[in-house]
């Protein structure tokens, strides 16, 4: 039912998507996976972090508003904008990178920020939700979170790259990895896929 949804959705235009930024490595994939988007005409909305700022300007050199495809910002500490309630029906929410912070608060259920709070949205309302989390070694907090997260609805989905394409760039291991998050919501999208030997 949901991709059927998707598709229909797809066809008019109308869908929108949640992205949230928060301060881990990864902004490569932020990029990528809003250019896939943009290809399927989905609109995306977003939240970032003081330390998600940080990190996009220091590995992107980017600020948020020179995302072009993300159309509309929200204050993370904005408790009254749309995504705080499930009555603003968003396609679903990615949270790439998603910092262990961040996982423990919606794991444990709080709602610290705007982040947290459309999390809990998403896992209320049983739409999809894709935490990319980032972080290496994990502790056992770390895998209790994550296993929790799983638990409520979320999609714990780490940015581990795959080789058996033989990417030859950066930009292809970070597009073919947004690729599995467009997946993982539902969103069909064109890249390379294992089609066997």
């Amino acid at each position: 039912m949901m991709k059927e949804q998707t598709r229909n959705h797809q066809q008019s235009g109308t869908h929108k998507l949640l992205l949230a930024i928060t301060g881990a490595t990864g902004m490569i994939y932020v990029a990528e996976l809003v250019k896939l988007l943009a290809d399927k005409q989905v609109e995306v909305h977003g939240i970032i972090s003081d330390s998600g700022r940080q990190v996009l300007e220091l590995e992107l050199g980017l600020k948020s508003s020179e995302i072009p495809q993300v159309s509309r910002w929200f204050e993370i500490d904005d408790f009254a904008a749309p995504p705080s309630s499930g009555s603003c029906r968003y396609l679903g929410m990615v949270v790439l990178p998603c910092t262990m912070g961040t996982l423990g608060a919606i794991a444990g259920g709080y709602s610290g920020n705007l982040i947290h709070r459309a999390a809990d949205v998403m896992l209320k309302e049983r739409r999809p939700l894709v935490l990319a989390v980032r972080e290496t070694p994990l502790n056992r907090v770390h895998l209790k979170n994550m296993l929790a997260a799983h638990e409520a609805g979320a999609c714990i989905c780490p940015p581990m790259p795959s080789f058996y394409m033989r990417p030859t760039s950066m930009t292809e291991i970070a597009r073919s990895f947004a690729g599995r998050i467009c997946d993982q919501i539902g969103i069909a999208v064109d890249i390379p896929r294992w089609q066997g030997e």
